[in-house]
């Protein structure tokens, strides 16, 4: 049966971050907010978690999950070949609706889908999901509805879809935005846009000049 708490009441937040925080590192599924739209989440380096994740959305291997960070140093342990730009890039815009597709650093035990050698990876805004992060380490979080439909504005519509799949649901009210953060591919010598979403490529290229957009 899942348990769900109302992060807005101090009680219910501790309590409600605590369990999520067991659940994930027993292998289970939480749903929690952030600055974009409700994430379903699972530890990251646990491989039979991430499939219960894709498999909870309804999603195949060939639409492998991002994953979500507490700090930008925790990059420094995950990815490899991160450009000076890359670097730029995290210091302008997180925490912060931007992933980054970078290389993954080949020594680590995760299984994320198929990747291909890369990670894309977040740093969100939201204080809730920082909290859980900065306990647990890096989590596998993708949007918390079912494959073909809307992604979540509020723990409500999140629940609907997932149900019982899901150990805690953690309820943060409606999220501060529903467009999904922007994606920039930083695995190249010249970064490019692969998804315009809530930074927009004039922004971005205040700090990259010669960001490239994808066709």
């Amino acid at each position: 049966m899942a348990r769900r708490y109302d992060t807005n009441d101090a009680t219910d937040r501790a309590t409600g971050l605590r369990e999520a925080a067991s659940a994930i590192r027993r292998g289970e599924l939480v749903v929690l907010p952030t600055d974009t739209v409700y994430g379903i989440g699972a530890d990251a380096f646990s491989s039979e978690a991430v499939g219960d994740l894709l498999e909870a959305k309804g999603r195949g291997r060939n639409m492998p999950s991002p994953v979500l960070i507490g700090s930008p140093n925790t990059l420094h342990g995950l990815v490899t070949d991160f450009s000076e730009l890359a670097w730029e890039l995290v210091d302008a815009f997180w925490p912060g609706a931007l992933t980054l597709v970078a290389k993954h650093q080949p020594s680590l035990q995760w299984d994320l889908g198929d990747t291909r050698g890369t990670v894309a990876v977040r740093m969100p805004l939201h204080p809730v999901a920082l909290e859980l992060l900065t306990e647990v380490g890096p989590m596998a979080v993708s949007s918390a509805n079912l494959t073909g439909h809307p992604a979540p504005e509020d723990c409500d519509a999140a629940q609907e879809m997932l149900g019982d799949s899901v150990s805690v649901y953690l309820d943060g009210g409606p999220t501060p935005g529903i467009v999904p953060s922007s994606i920039v591919d930083v695995t190249r010598d010249v970064p490019v846009l692969l998804r315009e979403g809530a930074i927009s490529a004039e922004e971005l290229r205040k700090v990259v000049p010669d960001l490239e957009v994808a066709n």
